[in-house]
């Protein structure tokens, strides 16, 4: 009698900790998740390779010469070390990552034809939309 009721109890302990963990999973808990009003930092600054995928999507999307392909990509590494520099002391402001945001989008249309500055604009919005959903 007494087994059986040890074996209720680690059954029960077993149950209980893959509830919790599925509801933790299912709010989001976890270092990247992030639970209904729940404050998050800056995302991590993406990897070289990370980088160099965005700048051959971007690529592919707006057509960018050899050329334009380095410039564009050596614009998208210097960002964001600089991104990473500025999160790196804490939170940052954010009226100076905006700035940020717009003078990095001004050096990329500068290596820019007319016509790619409008894709390019056109490829922004599309990707906000993926990102907010």
């Amino acid at each position: 009698m007494k087994l059986n009721k040890i074996k209720g109890f680690k059954v029960l302990i077993i149950a209980l900790i893959f509830s919790t963990t599925a509801f933790a999973q299912q709010r989001g808990g976890g270092q990247r998740g992030g639970g209904q009003g729940e404050r998050q930092g800056p995302p991590a600054a993406p990897t070289t390779e990370e980088i160099v995928k965005m700048v051959d999507d971007l690529s592919s999307e707006i057509l960018l010469s050899e050329e334009q392909q380095a410039e564009v990509l050596t614009l998208y590494k210097n960002h964001f070390k600089e991104i990473e520099s500025k999160t790196s002391s804490g939170r940052p402001d954010r009226d100076e990552m905006e700035a940020l945001k717009e003078d990095f989008e001004d050096d990329v249309k500068a290596v820019l034809t007319e016509d790619q500055q409008k894709l390019f604009t056109a490829y922004q919005k599309k990707n906000a939309k993926k990102r907010r959903s």
